[in-house]
């Protein structure tokens, strides 16, 4: 596992994950780069349920899907396809330069995290978040 990819998982899965919280349980995932192993575990009262604890608010709540994970790609070209079974609703760069999105896939009811290890928001359309939008949520 390369240096980058490994120090995402532990960033954006391992922390508050209840199979651990490092990648010695790595187990790899169906698609992208990340841990397949990762569940949830992290809980915020009252009323908000569980949260991906290494991803900022707005994108870290799971809301009724508690089976969610954060889907982690090294870039958009080995990522997912956008288009209208698979939507892009909100984009966000953080301060590590990774590109996150939140989005539905509305034929199936089910909503996704993706987050790609470099700035690829130019090449997706959709809401762009900003640290200011952020830092107003709840």
């Amino acid at each position: 596992m390369e240096d980058n990819v490994k120090k995402a998982i532990e960033e954006y899965q391992c922390s508050g994950c209840m199979s651990g919280s490092n990648t010695e349980c790595f187990e790899a995932a169906n698609g992208g780069c990340g841990c397949g192993k990762h569940y949830a575990g992290t809980m915020v009262f009252p009323g908000v349920g569980k949260i991906f604890l290494g991803l900022p608010k707005g994108f870290n709540r799971l809301g009724k899907d508690n089976e969610m994970k954060p889907w982690i790609f090294e870039t958009l070209d080995n990522g997912w396809g956008y288009d209208k079974f698979n939507v892009p609703v909100w984009k966000h760069l953080n301060e590590n330069g990774h590109t996150i999105v939140r989005g539905i896939s509305p034929r199936i009811n089910v909503p996704f995290i993706h987050i790609f290890l470099e700035d690829c928001r130019e090449k997706i359309e959709c809401i762009e978040i900003t640290d200011v939008e952020i830092s107003e949520m709840d």
